[in-house]
């Protein structure tokens, strides 16, 4: 089993930046890939970033240039360093890892870009 803690929501103005952090814990071995996922109100969870193993990093076309995906701590946390944050960009962002075919999830953290 993985354990995936998030933090680092918050409200922000329009053109503001926000750090999310997930820290991964128990069984982290082999994980092959961790990453962001977000779901607006009334719309379908979407790929933010991933990075895997390796280091290989994949955007949205709609956050590239604005957010950049990283990982420490012997690859067991990731951050999303977000910005020129959007009102689009409002939403719960979800902390993701695989491992062997496995999808993890973390409980969510509220973005909310608002005036």
């Amino acid at each position: 089993q993985v354990q995936l803690v998030e933090s680092g929501g918050g409200l922000v103005q329009p053109g503001g930046s926000l750090r999310l952090s997930c820290a991964a814990s128990g069984s982290i071995l082999s994980i092959s890939a961790m990453g962001w996922y977000r779901q607006a109100p009334g719309k379908q969870r979407e790929l933010v970033a991933i990075i895997t193993r390796g280091g290989t990093t994949n955007y949205a076309d709609s956050v590239k240039g604005r957010f950049t995906i990283s990982r420490a701590n012997a690859k067991s946390t990731v951050y999303l360093q977000m910005n020129n944050l959007q009102p689009e960009d409002t939403a719960v962002y979800y902390c993701y890892a695989r491992k062997v075919n496995i999808d993890y999830w973390g409980q969510g953290t509220q973005v909310t870009v608002s005036s």
